[in-house]
């Protein structure tokens, strides 16, 4: 199952979809979100996402540190948002999509492709 297939009956938006999908895929899959929270200080915080305990918060400025700026233009022009919409919409529902994605406590195989 692919990580939004895993998603989408939730309680997200299209816009959050569309640009967490957006962003996620633009990282190589979910392996590659992990790396880049990892390597932006942030590992704790999506471990507990994908662990099997509560969820970390992360706020909009980290969203800034773990994505950057010509990025974060790109995936929230392309969701029809502005930038301070995108940071708030990550911040707000990428940690209940990782959540949700790894139902069993670690990520998924990759997607392969058809």
């Amino acid at each position: 199952m692919s990580w939004l297939k895993a998603i989408a009956g939730g309680v997200i938006g299209a816009e959050a979809l569309n640009l967490i999908k957006d962003y996620v895929e633009k990282q190589g899959g979910l392996d590659g979100v992990v790396k880049n929270f990892e390597n932006s200080g942030l590992g704790k915080q999506i471990h507990s996402w994908i662990g099997l305990g509560p969820n970390e918060k992360i706020s909009e400025m980290d969203i800034s540190k773990v994505v950057n700026a010509d990025k974060l233009m790109e995936i929230a022009r392309n969701a029809g948002v502005d930038i301070d919409k995108a940071k708030a919409l990550l911040a707000q529902y990428l940690p209940e999509v990782i959540d949700k994605a790894t139902p069993e406590g670690k990520l998924p195989p990759p997607d392969k492709p058809a």
